[in-house]
């Protein structure tokens, strides 16, 4: 007799925005035959009510995440509200045994952050991910092999760029362009995709410079950031995030020794956007350079290749990548980032701990960077977080 088919995961979303309706809800339809949606909170009812029409029958509507937590119990939260909710709801999500997948950045600093990991469970979960998509692509996940294998050679020098543009009306939506809602500018909000990308192709980090600056918008964030780094192996690299470029563009491009690897997109990639150049020595050995050409099965970067990871990761109880310490080393970098970019010197990994002011706000209390009164609001009793809005 054939063994019964395993149930489906029971999932629920938090925040029913643009980023939940237009990348996760179409995710989850795609993985149906594994998980169903079961519940969606927002605090907007006519929102709320709209999301839950078109998500389908079965999928019950709350104001309240708590009350969805007790009365669902499901397995799987995806949160796609504002970052300033992100810790708190993460959190409660997985002390009502979830796990989770948070929409980036994870939450607002690095204690924010170990504050999650504290919350995950030890051997089996849940465990909480992050939604770094660009990870998740057939062509991210060939290169990173050839990387690993020493395929290309030894890697030498890095580009990282995230040069989008943004206006000042996408700066209206009042939880943007501050410490306290949205964590951070470009180098927080958009250039963190390709940090992560660039990061897991490559390894860890040893050692930052940046520098940052608000160059037009009226915000308390930088709007655009130029950073270099080292890698533990000698590589050197170059990270440029800005909101301030008609010409529109995500690169990471790696000269190694023996090839040219280069990704150009813009919100996500295929197959076709990775292109493998051979250094001359190289050129004639035609079975190598075969050896780099992307796999004929072609899986865009997106939510739907990341989630269907993470149910995989659910059954066989394992941690998902883009977790944990996995997941933490991207945000480490952005921290670092703004630490040398506001102090003026370097920023070397595993520096930034308890005690450290941008260990506990990223713009580190700075004069130039830190929210107007921040000294004085350090002092006050805590206030209730702001309404969440939608997701970015």
């Amino acid at each position: 007799m054939p063994a019964a088919p395993a149930p489906r995961i029971r999932a629920a979303v938090v925040g029913t925005g643009a980023i939940v309706s237009d990348s996760h809800l179409p995710a989850l339809r795609v993985h149906a035959d594994r998980v169903e949606l079961i519940a969606a909170v927002d605090i907007d009812t006519d929102r709320l009510k709209t999301f839950c029409e078109s998500a389908g029958p079965g999928v019950t509507g709350y104001t309240d995440l708590d009350a969805m937590l007790a009365t669902e119990r499901p397995d799987l939260v995806l949160i796609g509200t504002p970052p300033a909710f992100h810790r708190e709801q993460t959190v409660a999500a997985l002390r009502a045994g979830a796990w989770v997948l948070c929409e980036k950045p994870p939450c607002l600093s690095l204690q924010e952050y170990d504050e999650i990991m504290a919350a995950e469970g030890t051997e089996s979960g849940p465990y909480a991910a992050i939604v770094f998509q660009h990870r998740f692509g057939s062509g991210a996940v060939h290169a990173r092999e050839l990387l690993a294998a020493g395929e290309l050679g030894a890697p030498r020098v890095v580009h990282c760029q995230t040069t989008w543009h943004r206006d000042t009306a996408y700066y209206a939506v009042p939880w943007r362009g501050t410490w306290a809602s949205e964590g951070g500018g470009p180098a927080m909000g958009h250039g963190i995709h390709q940090i992560d990308l660039m990061l897991d192709l490559l390894g860890d980090w040893e050692e930052v410079r940046a520098m940052a600056a608000r160059l037009v918008h009226d915000v308390e964030t930088e709007d655009v950031s130029v950073a270099t780094v080292r890698f533990p192996g000698g590589a050197l690299g170059t990270v440029v995030n800005s909101v301030h470029s008609p010409d529109e563009v995500s690169r990471i491009r790696i000269d190694c020794a023996d090839a040219t690897v280069e990704l150009t997109h813009l919100y996500g990639h295929r197959n076709a956007d990775w292109r493998y150049t051979p250094a001359r020595a190289v050129a004639s050995d035609h079975a190598r350079i075969e050896r780099w050409r992307t796999p004929a099965n072609d899986v865009p970067s997106s939510h739907i290749a990341q989630i269907g990871e993470l149910l995989d990761a659910m059954a066989q109880r394992r941690r998902p990548r883009a977790s944990g310490l996995d997941g933490r080393t991207s945000l480490e970098f952005v921290a670092a980032l703004y630490k040398s970019a506001f102090t003026g010197q370097p920023v070397h990994k595993g520096e930034i701990g308890p005690g450290d002011p941008y260990y506990s706000h990223l713009h580190g209390g700075h004069p130039q960077w830190a929210p107007k009164q921040f000294e004085a609001r350090q002092s006050e009793p805590e206030q209730s977080e702001p309404k969440p809005e939608e997701a970015s």
